[in-house]
Protein backbone atom coordinates (compact mmCIF):
# COMPACT_ATOMS: atom_id res chain seq x y z
CA UNK A 1 0.00 0.00 0.00
CA UNK A 2 0.93 3.59 -0.67
CA UNK A 3 -0.33 6.83 -0.43
CA UNK A 4 -1.29 8.63 -3.83
CA UNK A 5 -1.76 12.01 -4.24
CA UNK A 6 -4.25 12.81 -6.90
CA UNK A 7 -6.32 15.64 -8.74
CA UNK A 8 -9.50 14.33 -10.29
CA UNK A 9 -11.80 16.69 -11.45
CA UNK A 10 -9.99 20.00 -10.46
CA UNK A 11 -10.50 18.43 -6.85
CA UNK A 12 -6.91 17.08 -4.67
CA UNK A 13 -7.48 13.41 -3.39
CA UNK A 14 -5.53 11.00 -1.79
CA UNK A 15 -5.51 7.16 -1.32
CA UNK A 16 -4.31 4.33 0.16
CA UNK A 17 -4.07 1.59 -2.35
CA UNK A 18 -1.25 -0.70 -4.04
CA UNK A 19 0.31 1.67 -6.80
CA UNK A 20 -0.09 -0.99 -9.19
CA UNK A 21 -3.84 -0.86 -8.92
CA UNK A 22 -5.66 0.67 -12.26
CA UNK A 23 -7.20 4.12 -11.98
CA UNK A 24 -10.38 2.44 -13.08
CA UNK A 25 -11.03 0.64 -9.35
CA UNK A 26 -9.88 3.40 -7.61
CA UNK A 27 -12.05 6.16 -9.23
CA UNK A 28 -15.24 3.11 -9.03
CA UNK A 29 -14.24 1.33 -5.44
CA UNK A 30 -12.10 4.43 -3.57
CA UNK A 31 -13.62 6.80 -4.58
CA UNK A 32 -17.41 6.33 -5.81
CA UNK A 33 -16.98 7.39 -9.19
CA UNK A 34 -18.79 5.18 -11.38
CA UNK A 35 -19.36 7.10 -14.60
CA UNK A 36 -16.18 5.44 -15.70
CA UNK A 37 -17.38 1.83 -16.80
CA UNK A 38 -15.52 -1.40 -16.76
CA UNK A 39 -15.46 -2.89 -20.05
CA UNK A 40 -12.55 -5.36 -20.83
CA UNK A 41 -10.02 -5.15 -18.14
CA UNK A 42 -6.92 -4.74 -21.45
CA UNK A 43 -7.91 -1.31 -22.75
CA UNK A 44 -9.75 -2.69 -25.72
CA UNK A 45 -12.92 -1.36 -25.52
CA UNK A 46 -12.97 2.35 -24.21
CA UNK A 47 -15.91 2.09 -21.60
CA UNK A 48 -13.03 3.39 -19.00
CA UNK A 49 -11.91 6.45 -21.17
CA UNK A 50 -10.71 9.47 -19.04
CA UNK A 51 -8.45 12.19 -19.79
CA UNK A 52 -5.12 12.40 -18.40
CA UNK A 53 -4.14 15.70 -18.72
CA UNK A 54 -5.95 16.20 -21.28
CA UNK A 55 -5.27 13.28 -23.66
CA UNK A 56 -7.96 10.44 -23.65
CA UNK A 57 -6.37 7.48 -21.53
CA UNK A 58 -7.95 4.14 -20.90
CA UNK A 59 -7.77 3.79 -16.88
CA UNK A 60 -8.37 0.36 -16.72
CA UNK A 61 -4.73 -0.30 -17.83
CA UNK A 62 -3.35 2.86 -16.19
CA UNK A 63 -1.42 2.37 -12.76
CA UNK A 64 -3.18 5.05 -10.39
CA UNK A 65 1.40 5.64 -9.67
CA UNK A 66 1.14 6.79 -13.34
CA UNK A 67 -1.63 9.11 -12.51
CA UNK A 68 0.45 11.20 -9.57
CA UNK A 69 0.19 14.92 -10.38
CA UNK A 70 -1.56 14.81 -13.65
CA UNK A 71 -5.08 16.29 -13.84
CA UNK A 72 -7.50 13.63 -14.14
CA UNK A 73 -11.10 14.36 -15.84
CA UNK A 74 -13.68 11.29 -15.50
CA UNK A 75 -17.41 12.19 -17.05
CA UNK A 76 -18.46 13.39 -13.92
CA UNK A 77 -15.98 16.60 -14.12
CA UNK A 78 -16.29 16.78 -18.20
CA UNK A 79 -19.44 19.45 -17.23
CA UNK A 80 -21.86 19.98 -14.25
CA UNK A 81 -24.78 19.69 -15.63
CA UNK A 82 -24.42 17.45 -18.93
CA UNK A 83 -23.71 21.09 -20.62
CA UNK A 84 -20.45 19.89 -22.50
CA UNK A 85 -21.08 20.33 -26.49
CA UNK A 86 -20.44 16.68 -27.04
CA UNK A 87 -23.10 15.56 -23.82
CA UNK A 88 -25.48 17.49 -25.70
CA UNK A 89 -25.42 16.38 -29.05
CA UNK A 90 -25.10 12.68 -27.71
CA UNK A 91 -28.86 13.79 -26.49
CA UNK A 92 -29.34 15.31 -29.43
CA UNK A 93 -28.80 12.37 -31.95
CA UNK A 94 -30.25 9.86 -29.78
CA UNK A 95 -26.72 8.26 -29.62
CA UNK A 96 -27.47 6.08 -26.41
CA UNK A 97 -29.13 2.59 -26.78
CA UNK A 98 -27.93 0.52 -23.63
CA UNK A 99 -25.83 3.24 -22.72
CA UNK A 100 -22.96 1.35 -21.60
CA UNK A 101 -20.17 2.62 -23.35
CA UNK A 102 -21.48 5.84 -23.76
CA UNK A 103 -19.06 7.73 -20.89
CA UNK A 104 -16.36 6.21 -22.64
CA UNK A 105 -17.31 6.94 -26.42
CA UNK A 106 -18.22 10.89 -25.02
CA UNK A 107 -14.74 11.41 -22.92
CA UNK A 108 -13.03 10.41 -26.51
CA UNK A 109 -15.16 12.76 -28.16
CA UNK A 110 -14.45 15.31 -25.67
CA UNK A 111 -10.58 14.43 -26.26
CA UNK A 112 -10.42 14.80 -30.25
CA UNK A 113 -12.87 18.13 -30.26
CA UNK A 114 -10.37 19.70 -27.74
CA UNK A 115 -7.47 18.72 -29.46
CA UNK A 116 -8.85 18.70 -32.92
CA UNK A 117 -12.13 21.18 -33.30
CA UNK A 118 -13.17 21.06 -36.73
CA UNK A 119 -12.19 16.53 -37.36
CA UNK A 120 -13.40 15.15 -40.70
CA UNK A 121 -14.90 11.98 -41.01
CA UNK A 122 -11.79 10.01 -41.57
CA UNK A 123 -10.43 11.79 -37.96
CA UNK A 124 -13.28 11.18 -36.42
CA UNK A 125 -13.20 7.39 -37.31
CA UNK A 126 -9.56 6.76 -36.27
CA UNK A 127 -9.73 8.92 -32.70
CA UNK A 128 -12.97 6.50 -32.21
CA UNK A 129 -12.18 3.32 -33.49
CA UNK A 130 -10.81 2.30 -30.16
CA UNK A 131 -14.16 2.24 -28.75
CA UNK A 132 -16.67 -0.44 -29.11
CA UNK A 133 -20.64 0.49 -29.45
CA UNK A 134 -21.95 -3.00 -28.83
CA UNK A 135 -25.40 -1.96 -30.32
CA UNK A 136 -23.69 -0.36 -33.59
CA UNK A 137 -24.32 3.22 -33.01
CA UNK A 138 -21.32 4.59 -34.98
CA UNK A 139 -23.00 7.04 -37.73
CA UNK A 140 -24.89 8.66 -34.70
CA UNK A 141 -21.91 9.05 -32.76
CA UNK A 142 -19.94 10.17 -35.83
CA UNK A 143 -23.15 12.83 -36.38
CA UNK A 144 -23.15 13.87 -32.96
CA UNK A 145 -19.28 14.84 -32.98
CA UNK A 146 -20.01 17.00 -35.98
CA UNK A 147 -22.89 18.82 -34.15
CA UNK A 148 -20.66 19.02 -31.25
CA UNK A 149 -18.40 20.70 -33.76
CA UNK A 150 -20.25 22.68 -34.85
CA UNK A 151 -20.62 21.39 -38.42
CA UNK A 152 -24.15 20.84 -38.70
Amino acid sequence: MATINLTINGKKQTVDVDPKTPVLWVLREHLRLVGTKYGCGIAQCGACTIHVNGTAVRSCSLPVSAAQNKEITTIEGLSENGEHPVQKAWLEHDVAQCGYCQTGQIMSAAALLKSNPNPTDAQIETAMSGNICRCGTYLRIREAIKEAAGQK
